[in-house]
C-alpha cells in the first residue's frame, strides 16, 4: 500500500524537508521523507477527493480503542492543536498523508502501534 500524493505537496514537503535545520530533524522527517521517495505522484486534477494531503481535514479511528480523531493536516508552521490542526511532521500527519477514505494503516504512534481507520475525507 503506497501513498498517493500530489506533485504539488511533494515538491513542498522536499523543498521544507531539505531547507529544515539538521538539528531539528526529528525521526518522523526522516520517516515522511522515507514516504515521498515510495509514494506514487500525481497531478494535483488526478488526485481523488478522498485522500489525505496537506490541509484535508479528516476522521481516524483508532480500530483497537475506538478513539476517533477529527483534524486537519498542515504544514508545521499552521499546526495548532486547540484548533484540532496537525503537522504533516507529527506521527500521525506521516501516517496518514497520502491515503485514502475507507483505509486502514498500522503506523508506530507514541502510545505504541496503532491500526488506524481513515473514517472520511474533506479537501476544501
Amino acid at each position: 500500500m503506497k501513498p498517493i500524493i500530489s506533485n504539488k505537496d511533494y515538491q513542498a514537503l522536499k523543498t521544507l524537508i531539505t531547507g529544515y535545520p539538521d538539528n531539528l530533524k526529528s525521526k518522523e522527517i526522516g520517516q515522511l521523507m522515507e514516504e515521498l521517495e515510495r509514494a506514487d505522484i500525481v497531478d494535483e486534477e488526478a488526485l481523488d477527493e478522498d485522500i489525505i494531503r496537506l490541509n484535508s481535514s479528516f476522521e481516524a479511528e483508532d480500530v483497537a480503542t475506538k478513539k476517533i480523531w477529527k483534524l486537519t493536516l498542515t504544514l508545521p508552521q499552521q499546526a495548532n492543536v486547540k484548533e484540532q490542526k496537525i503537522s504533516v511532521f507529527s506521527p500521525l500527519g506521516v501516517a496518514l498523508i497520502g491515503f485514502r477514505k475507507g483505509m486502514t494503516v498500522k503506523w508506530a504512534l507514541p502510545g505504541g502501534m496503532k491500526t488506524l481507520k481513515i473514517l472520511n475525507v474533506i479537501n476544501n
